[in-house]
This record gives C-alpha cells, structure tokens and sequence, in this order.
C-alpha cells in the first residue's frame, strides 16, 4: 500500500481543505468510566488521553490540520450503558473506543456493519489479534494473552517447565476482562505439569476479599497471578499484606499496576510486580510540551503526570493519534472515515525515530500492525513497586508467539463460526 511522504501529505491536506473556510473535525469518542467502582483506575487513564488530545489541538491545530472532537460518553464500566454509548457516538465516529472487554464482546459484531474500528490498546478479546478475522478489531501494543504469556515465563525464570509441580493462584474479577486469560493459563499448566487454581471476585466482592485471601491462605500457592481492575486491586494488595502472603510471588497484568494502590501499602507492598507495556517517563520531552500547551492554560485536571496510569493514556491517545496520520497519509485527505481510519490502524509503524520525534522515548516499545496482526506484540516490561514507586524490573520481555498463535488462530475462528455468516479478509496473508 502506498504511504505518503509528510511533505507529500502536507501538500495534499494543503490543496484538499484550501477552499474550505473551516477546517471539519475528526469526532473520536472515548467511551469512559470516570464514575463507579473502577472510577480509581478509569480517571487517570482517561485524563492521559484527553491532555494528549488537547496538546494536538493546541500546539497543532489538531492532526493533519483537523481538530479532534475527543469526547467522553460517561459509560460507569456498565457493559449496558456502554452500548448505549456506542449507539449514540456510532453516526459520526470514526473510533470507538470501549474500555471495557464486555462492551467489547458486545459491539464487536456490531462494527462490521456500522465500519467503525475498535481501539482497545492492551485489552479486549485477545483473538482480535487475527486481523483476517477481526478486520475492524484492534489491541495494540499486547494481547492479555501475551501479557501472561510473559508474566509466566517472568516466575519461572524463562522456562516454564521450572513450573512443574507448583500451584499458581489466579485472582480474577468475575468478568468477561477476568475471565480472558483462563485458556492460555489451562494450557500452559497441561504443557508444563504445574496446576492452576482460579479464584473468581464477584463485583460485589471487590472490597472484601477475605474468602478469597482465606482460600490462598488455606491453598499456600507458589505464586498469585492477578487480572484485576479498580477497586479491586486496592483491596487484592492490602489482603496480601494483611495475610502476610510473599509479594514477590504477587504479580498482576497492567491493569492491576497502579501507583496509587500501592502508595496505601508503601514499604509494606514493595516487591510487589505488574506487567507493563508502558513504561513512565517524567523527563520525556512531551511532558514539557504538555506544560507549555496545556497544564499552564488550565485545561487540564489531572493529577500524578507522572503516575503509570496517566502516562499510559498518553500512549493510548498516542497510538489513536497515530492511526489517524497514517490514515491521512495513505488516502491523501484530512478529514478521514472510519473505513480509512482502519487502513491507518492497520498499517501503523511506531518506531524508536518516531517515538523521539514524538518525544515518548522509552514511553511504549516499538511495535508495527498489519492485516494478519491487528496487536503488534510489542512486548513489555516488569515493574517492582519499591515501596515509595514503581521501577523498572526486567529487560524488555516478549510473549511465546508459538503457544499464542494456534490459540489465537483457533478461537478466531471459532468466534467466526459461532457468529456465521462473519466476514473475512481473504486477501490477507498469515505472518510467517
């Protein structure tokens, strides 16, 4: 497919939009949970992404000289309310942006009719990584399934047969999100003779978790293995405290990597480990350009710039961003649908040159998609709260794309036959 240069599309946007008196908007809608008992973790995600947004209007004029319309529809993680959100952003959306796995499940089968891509970075349905499959489905940078791909060989010093004969825990919220990793987990345990002792939260659970601490307590795990969100967390940590359970042998997916979670804990958390695809950094040169053009002229709210969680919605607004550019660039015009907006996603190239003319270094690893990998499979990295904050733990560290690929391809295509007739990109060739 043919990119254009920058200067190429400088000129293209310049000569497409000359007669027009205003420049249109590109309208991507974030559909947030700022309110109910993930609101913890939901607001500095979403404040990440809104500045990230806003520093673009400001300093830019927007991306590609169009403003974008970066809109929250308030959705409390409720499944219910998200798709009502989605129904009533859908009109004029070129993203949908779900937050949330369940809200993911239910609108997926939507977006082949309606062309809107889905953008969940790092969450979702992991076998959206098959693009031939799931032709409006994205999750870049990692899958949950190569988030415990990696945390797995993480415990196990890079070879999961040291596994052998151990018991991993695995506390989950109750949930399509908690619920996700579970095959990947049950393989790896047959491949490798270990055994895997799931331990369900109810959402009603998430504040008191003493049945569960007291079934741990009881089971003596070798390791606890958490897929947790919001408040849940929170109350997941201080019950390890309270129990006197080894953090060192305590590790969550991303979600589950809060600063403020662990600042409840301080010394008493230190070891603790979360699995990370972003990595802050609060001297990066765009922390400066956020100063300049947004925090300074009060339009934003956000507290803890520095924090894991605000610094990974600047990502996530990032790789959005970057959609939308390329997308630009491959069709030549400013003001993109949500058709193009999928050939931008699905074409993206996130470097090490781009991510320091962005000023992110060190922020996301590099990553590329395609048609066949709607994830990019960046890696990440393990993060150790050292009592006081989060510090990087590990080299950068990849998924076992041999065990994830089959597992990946075969539950693709189960969802297809299961939701028949559903359409696939027959063009598009497996990655070797």
């Amino acid at each position: 497919m043919h990119h254009f240069t920058r200067l190429a599309l400088a000129g293209a946007l310049a000569a497409g939009t000359a007669g027009a008196a205003v420049a249109q908007e590109i309208y991507a809608p974030n559909l947030s949970y700022r309110t109910g008992p993930f609101a913890s973790t939901g607001i500095p995600l979403m404040d990440g992404q809104a500045d990230y947004m806003a520093l673009l209007n400001e300093r830019d004029g927007g991306i590609g000289g169009v403003p974008i319309n970066f809109d929250e529809c308030e959705t409390g993680y409720s499944t219910e309310k998200g798709v009502e959100c989605y129904e009533r952003t859908k009109a004029d959306a070129v993203v949908t942006q779900p937050w949330s796995t369940g809200i993911t499940l239910q609108v997926l089968p939507k977006t082949n009719q309606d062309q809107i891509p889905i953008l969940a970075p790092g969450y979702g349905f992991s076998p959206m990584q098959d693009g031939r499959v799931f032709q409006w489905a994205f999750n870049p940078p990692a899958s949950y399934w190569e988030g415990h791909s990696m945390i797995a060989q993480e415990i196990a010093g890079g070879d999961l047969s040291t596994l052998s004969g151990k018991t991993i825990a695995y506390l989950h919220l109750d949930h399509p999100f908690g619920k996700e990793p579970l095959p990947l987990w049950e393989d790896m345990a047959e491949n490798n003779g270990f055994e895997v002792l799931p331990i369900p939260v109810g959402l009603s659970q998430m504040q008191d978790q003493s049945s569960q601490w007291l079934q741990i307590r009881r089971e003596r795990p070798d390791f606890v293995v958490m897929q947790g969100w919001g408040a849940m967390n929170a109350a997941a940590l201080q019950e390890a405290a309270k129990t006197r359970y080894p953090m060192d042998q305590f590790v969550g997916i991303w979600w589950a990597g809060q600063d403020a979670d662990l600042a409840l804990l301080g010394e008493e958390g230190a070891g603790y480990r979360s699995i990370s695809w972003s990595m802050p950094q609060p001297d990066a040169p765009i922390m400066a350009e956020l100063e300049e053009h947004v925090y300074s002229k009060g339009l934003s709210d956000a507290e803890n710039t520095s924090g894991v969680f605000y610094q990974r919605g600047l990502v996530i607004s990032m790789i959005l961003a970057e959609g939308i550019r390329t997308a630009q660039e491959i069709h030549g015009v400013a003001e993109i649908d949500g058709p193009m907006l999928r050939d931008g996603l699905e074409n993206l190239e996130i470097t090490e040159e781009r991510l320091a003319e962005l000023g992110m270094t060190g922020m996301v690893p590099p990553f590329s998609t395609s048609c066949a990998n709607h994830t990019g499979s960046a890696g990440g990295w393990m993060l150790r709260w050292d009592g006081e904050k989060f510090v990087q733990d590990s080299d950068l560290l990849s998924a076992d794309q041999e065990l994830i690929a089959p597992l990946v391809e075969a539950r693709a295509m189960d969802y297809a036959e299961e939701n028949a007739p559903w359409p696939m990109n027959e063009d598009c060739q497996p990655e070797s």
